[in-house]
This record gives structure tokens, sequence and C-alpha cells, in this order.
């Protein structure tokens, strides 16, 4: 049976749900479908936002022949199958999903072909285009960012997909979904199949049944990334591995995670081991480069790196009391001596006299001059 994500997708802007800021009056993406304006474009934003909802949308507004693809699985020769098979009487939109997938050769060998209008490109990323596609190719495409879906949104495609719910069972899926329609029309439509209605206890038992009970706005999802911090900072990798085990298999947003750990790198390792920042960094750009599955090897490994560094908190403390310090006394008079001088009353008036470079003279303000930060 087709899913019900599938079943319920609009074919046109007129059921369109959400992007306003794309597909309102008068906005750029509606203007080109009405129009019938062949282009071609990239849709950069979240899982879940619309992107293949548009393209679809798009491609029947132009009356084109549609192919989609999936960069993950995709290849130079579906490139040259769906050149080859292309109608010159018609236009041709190949829609590729995942495009930050397409290495550099691969969309060498797709330039041409958009180029030449052979192909009117519609790219699909949840990644930055300006990092994951080759400049010749993107100074070809207009790029529209989608964000994730509003409360509102999300209510409307809800109702579309299932009887009047009660509030409490749509603020559970509303929060659950996390702005990605397919995310609350998945637990919908198991929910369903299971149980029947749809009610929080059926969601519950739902999630349950896939080994999953994990509310990424609720008590669950506080209680486990706080064990998970608490964890490393007690240096026990162990607990910390299985702590992140249960936020991936419940789905966690995994730069939500690595944010967290790149936090962690200078709140509690800090100056011990300056390394952790970096090594937290790294695991943040991968996540954001590979994302799931592969994504929860990069965060293991980081999270046992930062559990079994050295912890330091004395930078942070230092930033906290200098923070108290500017919230008591406010903004102190900054010493002239350190003070730029860009013009020339500011050099009468003594700004910037007598600094030197390696000055071994207290640059703190007059009324807190022997307080002490970092101990």
């Amino acid at each position: 049976m087709e899913p019900l994500a599938s079943r319920i997708r609009p074919t046109s802007l007129d059921h369109f749900v959400g992007q306003e800021h794309l597909v309102g009056k008068g906005k750029p993406l509606r203007v080109a479908i009405e129009k019938k304006h062949p282009f071609s474009f990239i849709l950069w934003g979240p899982p879940g936002s619309g992107k293949t909802t548009l393209a679809r949308i798009y491609a029947r507004a132009l009356d084109a022949t549609l192919y989609e693809l999936s960069a993950v699985s995709a290849g130079k020769d579906d490139i040259r199958t769906i050149v080859a098979e292309a109608p010159n009487e018609k236009d041709t939109v190949l829609f590729l999903d995942e495009i930050h997938r397409f290495n550099k050769s691969q969309q060498d060998f797709l330039l041409p072909f958009v180029e030449s209008g052979k192909l009117i490109l519609i790219g699909a990323t949840t990644e930055n285009p300006s990092f994951e596609v080759i400049a010749p190719l993107l100074s070809r495409c207009r790029v529209f960012v989608l964000t994730p879906l509003s409360e509102e949104a999300l209510h409307a495609i809800i109702a579309r997909a299932a009887t009047p719910l009660a509030q409490d069972t749509l603020a559970w899926l509303v929060g659950y979904a996390n702005g990605d329609a397919r995310k609350a029309l998945g637990i919908i439509e198991s929910t369903q199949s299971l149980y029947g209605d749809v009610t929080v206890g059926a969601l519950n038992k739902a999630l349950e049944s896939s080994h999953i009970r994990y509310d990424t706005h609720g008590e669950e999802h506080h209680d486990t990334v706080s064990a998970f911090i608490k964890s490393m900072r007690a240096s026990q990798s162990d607990a910390a591995l299985y702590y992140l085990a249960r936020m991936v298999e419940a789905g966690e947003d995994p730069l939500f995670i690595a944010r967290r750990m790149v936090i962690f790198a200078s709140e509690d390792i800090g100056l011990a081991q300056p390394t952790a920042l970096v090594v937290a960094n790294a695991v943040f750009r991968a996540c954001e480069t590979i994302g799931y599955p592969e994504c929860a090897i990069t965060l293991a490994h980081g999270a046992a790196y930062l559990a079994r560094s050295k912890k330091d908190r004395s930078a942070y403390d230092a930033l906290r009391a200098a923070q108290g310090d500017v919230q008591k006394f406010g903004n102190l008079p900054i010493p002239k001596k350190i003070r730029n001088p860009v013009t020339t009353l500011m050099k009468d008036l003594g700004y910037g006299k007598g600094y030197e470079k390696y000055d071994t003279e207290n640059y703190l303000p007059d009324k807190i001059k022997k307080h002490k930060y970092l101990q």
C-alpha cells in the first residue's frame, strides 16, 4: 500500500502548506510556477519540509517529463540514460534528491546538460549548497531556502491525514515532528495500523513497539542528554556511549548531540586539553556532511574522546565571574592607554598614549583592578 505521506501529497500549490516566503502570493517560486518559467534551482532545507513536493508541483506546472533520482545510489550512467531518453519536444526535469551526495566528478558530468538546457535540474539537499555543490553548477541554479514547518502548517497537514484529534494528541504530534511533516505522518500511519485510534497513549505504544520511547521535546529528551553530558563530565565513557546510543536509536538530531559536545569541550575540558574543541568541531562538521546512520560512528568516537579527556572548567568559571562584574558594575571606563585613537581629538585626549604590545600593566578598569577571573 502507498505510504500515507505519498497518498496525501499535494499536486498543486492550492493545497501546499508552509514555505510562504517561497510560495506565497507574489513570492519567487510561486511566480515561476504560475508563469511556467523553466530554470534550474536547488531546494535547501530540513527533512520533511516539502522539497520533493515542490519539485513535483513545478514539473507538473511545466508539463515536463520528470525523472527522479537519489544521489545516494545514482551515478553517471543514470544521467546518460535520462539524457538519451529525454524527449526533445518537452522540457525534461531531473529531480536529484540529496544532491550533496554527488561527488565533484559526478557534478561536473551533470554540468553541460544543465548549461545547455537539456536538463532542468532541481536539486534537493539538507546541507549548505555553498559547500556541497561545485561553483559552476551552483552559479547556474537559483537556491531556495526552506525552513522547518511551523506548528500551524503541521496542524493543517495532520488534519488532512487523520480524523479530528484531541488537543493533547495534536500537541504531542507537533512536538514529536519538530517541523518534519514526514515524521508526523509516519507515526500517524504506524499508530493507525497498530491501534486504530490515534491518541497520545497509542502514539507512545507505537514508538515503544519500534523499541523507541523518546519525545524530542519532553522529559525523556532532557533526561537523556543530561545523563550523556554528566557521564562525559565524570569521565565514564561506557555510560556516555550508552546514553548516546539511546539518543541515536530514538532518532535524535545528530547536530543537537554534536552541538552539546562542542559546548562540553570548552565548558568542561577547556584548557586541560584544547584539542578537545578541535575534535568536537570535527564531529559536528562530520554530522553535517554525512548524516545518519554513519555519523553515529563519529559521534561515538567524539564522545569516547571527550569522556577520556582531562577536565578543567577554569575558563568557563572565569567567563561567569567576568560576566558577574559586568552585570554588577555595568560598562566601567576602559583605561585610555588601550583605547583606539582613531581621530586627532582622541589622540589629544590621551587615547592610546603609552601603549606597548607586551605591556605588563593591568588593563582592567580601575574599579576592578584587583579582580582575578582565571584561576
